[in-house]
């Protein structure tokens, strides 16, 4: 019995050496593949560092974004047109305080619908300001809608391709249906004051008032347009 309990002892203590020996060893190792962690580059560090075929490293490419030939993309030039439209809708956003982001896009289909119904977009432009100073959920007590204040009964016949009176609400489309409006006047008055006292139902009044106010804030944005015009002469 005494002899049995001096192995068991001697087999316990050998055992706890050798399991202190592979410890040791593990812990080297672990050690030894941190170094080379660190020491190496991970396939995300490989790839960063490859040559495009271009020349161009990926960790040189940065933002700008790669195209399928893993170039970057430059943008294209701003055409006077584009800058023009960006000017006039930075204008408006500073002096009433309104998104820059909607801004550019009322002014956008404010050039779009100019084009398509030959009608001035800045012009277009300063009518949305007095009307609702680029709110394009105003309404009046009177019913009219958006951002021109188109009154839905009066023009029935333009708001049926769009889908009803509701269609007022969307930007574009009042933008549209207004620049429509205006077109018509122009063509039935002739002049500018008048259609725009026409626009405003202020037709008997004889002091122009609305029209002396579009027509002041038209100003405001054609010295813009003439301002750049000027610099890129």
């Amino acid at each position: 019995m005494q002899g049995s309990t001096i192995v068991a002892r001697d087999t316990g203590f050998g055992f706890a050496l050798r399991v202190l020996s592979w410890t040791r060893g593990a812990l080297t190792l672990v050690g030894l593949a941190a170094v080379l962690a660190v020491g190496l580059p991970g396939p995300r560090d490989l790839l960063l560092r490859q040559p495009l075929a271009g020349g161009m490293r990926l960790s040189e490419a940065g933002a700008g974004g790669l195209s399928a030939a893993g170039t970057i993309q430059a943008g294209g030039a701003e055409s006077a047109a584009e800058r023009e439209q960006r000017a006039v809708a930075e204008f408006i956003a500073k002096r009433y305080r309104v998104s820059p982001d909607a801004v550019a896009n009322f002014v956008s289909a404010a050039y779009r619908a100019g084009g398509e119904f030959s009608v001035d977009p800045l012009l277009i432009l300063a009518v949305m300001a007095v009307e609702s100073k680029y709110n394009p959920v105003a309404e009046s007590v009177l019913g009219a809608k958006g951002l021109m204040q188109i009154i839905p009964k009066y023009h029935l016949e333009k708001l049926l391709e769009h889908g009803g009176e509701d269609a007022l609400l969307v930007p574009e489309i009042n933008i549209a249906v207004g620049a429509q409006i205006l077109r018509e006047y122009l063509r039935r008055f002739g002049g500018v004051e008048t259609a725009l006292q026409m626009y405003a139902g202020a037709f008997d009044e004889s002091s122009s008032q609305y029209a002396g106010k579009v027509l002041a804030e038209r100003s405001r944005l054609e010295q813009i347009r003439a301002r750049l015009r000027k610099q890129a002469a």
